[in-house]
């Protein structure tokens, strides 16, 4: 098969996060499907208050024996010789820069910094491009910064030779302080995290990756999309985000009532430990959700196969560009149960 016809068979992007810290999990890159998968994000590197750009676990990403190779990074590198079609991002941020990002973007020195750090980074490790995930920007402010540091980042990643992405809420407070269509211009995709609505630190239980919302002050996939497209985002520039985890509510058996805590790890199971035994899995088509009742879960919202069809239906509708998935490890063995597997079928089937 040539590379261009290999490139043919994605008319829809099909992308995995995969969270370095897995490899102490025993997980490898080397375990996934490459013929569903055409772009990963590797995740997290880290940004400093300087605006440097570091791997965050010099072991796990360069070192650990991995798939024959030295490190989750390395054995990536090695896949994309195999798997032409394969793109790999360096995701840069999650959940520990809330405090740096806004410092780097604020800062014209520090974006430059930045910008030519993640190059230097993306350069040397043979990466196909970089990931912006600034868990939020949540001021005016912060939103200007924002759209000035992407724009910083374009400069030294041209966008005929590099992939520059960046992931944000399906949340109306954050949107509303960035100008997204000025930053999707410089964007190749912009990935919405669709999930984690609700969780152990809701008031009520609610579905977490719901595509359509039960009530007028819920949000959901699909106006989070709304929100996207109304403000200039091209369609096919916006990737929906699928959670390979589900969020547990005990003492309630179903959405919209005040929770007793949470079952699993942090309040979530990972899909492949979905449904918990000795429940029945059952399927809202109204919201677009998965759910289970009962054992050690209490009721836990997810998707499965069947929500995942309907997400890749709307995905078409809506012309957008296709899914992502957080995260790859999570996803069942099992290519029936797979949703990795399920959302690249159900996108490129006519």
């Amino acid at each position: 098969m040539s590379s261009s016809s290999r490139k043919a068979h994605f008319m829809h992007t099909n992308a995995v996060y995969w969270p370095n810290y897995r490899v102490y999990n025993g997980d490898t890159p080397g375990q996934l499907n490459y013929g569903c998968i055409n772009r990963v994000h590797y995740a997290f590197a880290n940004v400093t208050a300087d605006g440097g750009v570091f791997l965050s676990d010099e072991w796990a990403d360069a070192q650990a024996p991995c798939d024959g190779v030295q490190g989750a990074l390395g054995s990536f590198m090695h896949l994309k010789q195999r798997y032409r079609h394969l793109q790999v991002v360096l995701s840069i941020g999650g959940g520990d820069s809330a405090e740096t990002f806004p410092i780097v973007a604020s800062s014209a020195v520090l974006r430059d910094n930045f910008a030519r750090s993640a190059r230097g980074l993306v350069e040397a490790s043979g990466l196909n491009g970089i990931d912006i995930v600034w868990e939020y920007p949540c001021t005016p402010e912060q939103g200007r910064d924002f759209l000035a540091l992407v724009a910083a980042i374009r400069i030294h990643l041209p966008e005929d030779r590099y992939l520059l992405t960046a992931t944000l809420p399906a949340a109306k407070p954050v949107l509303q302080n960035i100008d997204l269509r000025q930053t999707a211009e410089y964007l190749d995709t912009l990935n919405l995290t669709a999930y984690d609505f609700f969780g152990h630190w809701s008031h009520k239980s609610g579905h977490h990756a719901q595509l359509y919302a039960m009530s007028k002050d819920e949000t959901s996939g699909a106006a989070g999309v709304k929100d996207l497209m109304s403000s200039g985002v091209p369609g096919k520039k916006i990737l929906l985000g699928i959670p390979l985890f589900g969020r547990s509510f005990l003492g309630v058996a179903g959405p919209g009532h005040k929770n007793r805590g949470a079952g699993g790890k942090d309040g979530s199971f990972e899909y492949n430990q979905l449904p918990r035994k000795g429940t029945k899995e059952q399927v809202d088509k109204r919201a677009v959700a998965a759910q289970c009742v009962g054992a050690d879960g209490g009721f836990v919202t997810y998707d499965n196969p069947d929500t995942v069809k309907m997400k890749a239906t709307f995905c078409k509708q809506k012309g957008l560009g296709g899914l992502f998935y957080w995260s790859a490890p999570s996803d069942a063995k099992d290519s029936k149960r797979s949703l990795i597997a399920t959302g690249f079928k159900a996108l490129h089937s006519s």
